[in-house]
């Protein structure tokens, strides 16, 4: 008669051994930003990019300790640049944003758009080895809620009318009243180890219903987080 080969004990994922395992961590993202339902009259144009930090701390579920729930509170920031075309954050006398063309006189080549919030992330994590996190694979879903801290314009390069420099100067104009101020965005991350790429889209509109288009930006890019 044959042997048989034992089975493998299956794994008890409620008594692991998470000693060497940090609760606290940094996250940092650096990723490409843009926006969903830009009207034609709004012309984004160059690296729209984000930079995101958080300090977060992990909290391992007892009945399988493979998932957590993560939670924290740090900055975020998204610069959209646009081409030829003023988007007037400072002009507290119009009742809209306006996106105005430039030209026919002296104006600068090109503006960003500076968004900073105040954020607190949340997330559902699962590793598929929880015990060495530094080499796993890691899933995390959830969710950052934001509030505004800062918006501002920033003009770069004056031209005249024919397109040639007059002056390398740069304009800062500020204003947050057509802006929504609370922030909810949808977030989905995936790592190996430390690294990984992330991605996220705003669920509000990022402008006023009453102040401007219905935009909802997303980002998408790389991530550094030890869990």
């Amino acid at each position: 008669m044959a042997a048989t080969t034992p089975s493998k004990p299956k794994k008890d994922w409620t008594k692991l051994n998470l000693s060497k395992r940090s609760a606290d961590h940094f996250m940092f993202q650096l990723g490409y930003d843009n926006w969903i339902g830009t009207p034609d009259s709004v012309n984004i144009k160059g690296f729209n990019h984000s930079a995101n930090f958080y300090f977060l701390y992990d909290f391992p579920f007892k009945s399988d300790q493979r998932f957590s729930v993560g939670a924290g509170i740090g900055v975020g920031s998204s610069n959209i640049y646009f081409d030829q075309t003023y988007p007037q954050v400072a002009a507290y006398q119009n009742q809209t944003l306006a996106f105005t063309p430039t030209g026919g006189g002296n104006h600068f080549k090109r503006f960003k758009l500076t968004t900073c919030y105040l954020e607190v992330p949340i997330e559902l994590r699962f590793a598929v080895d929880p015990e060495h996190m530094d080499q796993s694979w890691k899933v995390a879903v959830g969710a950052k809620i934001g509030l505004l801290v800062s918006a501002y314009t920033k003009g770069v390069t004056a031209v005249n009318s024919a397109g040639a420099t007059i002056g390398n100067i740069t304009e800062k104009e500020y204003g947050k009243q057509f802006f929504n101020s609370p922030k909810l965005a949808g977030t989905l991350r995936v790592s190996k180890g430390v690294i990984g790429v992330f991605g996220q889209l705003q669920v509000n509109s990022l402008i006023k219903a009453t102040a401007g288009p219905t935009v909802f930006p997303f980002s998408f890019g790389v991530v550094l987080s030890g869990l």
